[in-house]
């Protein structure tokens, strides 16, 4: 099968297309035929080694983090799929690779394609989507009355956490410019700071939760916004001691972790707001859950441009230039 891979570690280095063996399937697998497949920034920090520490990857690594297809052949033992239904999926750490012909996926990272979406539609969601239920949802516990901000409106992340937010009857403040104000509107944000104007921690004071996706400094400035007792997850990082755990870090990482997260961790304890960072994980019953929610309207896709699968490295480095509105989307069949 043709695929497009990482050969080795480098920030100037483009994907390779190759033709690659076709993936086995294990009594828990889904072996599916990939129509589109979302791209994150996520795949340009696999592809610089920018995770490698956690993410120790055998190369060449088919790249690619987001799927939607058709099941072509189940394993021995899954229950919930078979042949000829249209799913769509975030694959697990360790399993990525959906800028591919074909991808083997357990299938309890599986969900079955929303009924009102197309499959480039579909394979921009599943990785943003399931960061913002495992942020707003998950980890928050966000609830109706309560003010979250969420970063950077206009991103992948952003365009669907609004929603999710607003559909769980919180009040959403955001950042974005001055050109993007009115989509981000249109999804239900209540304030909109413009970003290149308007410092935010100037403006949002009171916050229940703060979303943060952006850089360090951006990080620190987030403290400001909460009032005693909220909430700043960082999806951007710093890693901290919770997620090396969780991770089963060696000693060494797990060290790491708390050295680079000491010094936000020690703002938020003074300032009596909790930090927490969030890696997402692949979860394909929460994948079910926002499935639903799409279906019934209460939730649309934000595709910005889609690309043929052979320009793969053109969609890659154009999600880089952190310009697009919602999701960059590759068709592959």
């Amino acid at each position: 099968m043709k695929a497009f891979v990482v050969d080795k570690y480098n920030k100037q280095g483009i994907l390779r297309l190759a033709e690659m063996p076709a993936p086995d399937i294990q009594d828990h697998d889904v072996l599916v035929e990939v129509h589109a497949a979302g791209v994150n920034l996520l795949d340009s920090k696999i592809r610089t080694g920018e995770f490698k520490l956690i993410l120790p990857y055998r190369r060449p690594l088919i790249l690619g983090h987001d799927v939607a297809g058709l099941v072509v052949r189940v394993g021995s033992k899954v229950r919930k799929f078979r042949p000829g239904d249209e799913v769509y999926a975030r694959p697990r750490d360790g399993r990525i690779g959906t800028f591919a012909e074909f991808i083997a996926i357990n299938e309890a990272d599986v969900a079955l394609k929303p009924k009102n979406l197309s499959m480039e539609e579909a394979a921009s969601i599943p990785l943003v989507g399931l960061t913002a239920w495992q942020v707003l949802v998950e980890k928050a516990n966000l609830k109706k009355g309560q003010k979250v901000f969420i970063q950077a409106g206009s991103g992948g992340v952003g365009t669907f956490a609004i929603q999710l937010a607003k559909h769980l009857g919180a009040t959403v403040a955001t950042t974005a410019s001055a050109a993007s104000a009115d989509l981000i509107k249109g999804l239900g944000a209540d304030v909109v700071v413009d970003y290149k104007k308007d410092d935010f921690e100037r403006i949002l004071s009171g916050y229940d939760l703060v979303l943060n996706s952006q850089d360090a400094k951006t990080l620190e400035k987030s403290l400001n916004v909460l009032k005693p007792g909220g909430k700043l997850i960082s999806i951007s990082g710093p890693p901290d001691p919770e997620f090396a755990r969780k991770q089963g870090l060696n000693g060494a990482l797990r060290l790491l972790m708390r050295l680079l997260s000491r010094g936000i961790r020690a703002k938020a304890k003074r300032r009596g707001v909790q930090f927490s960072f969030l890696f997402m994980w692949a979860q394909g019953d929460q994948l079910s859950e926002i499935t639903s929610l799409i279906e019934a309207g209460v939730i649309r896709p934000i595709v910005d441009r889609v690309f043929p699968f052979e320009a793969t490295n053109e969609a890659l480095a154009y999600v880089e230039t952190g310009r697009g509105k919602g999701k960059v989307v590759v068709r592959i069949r």
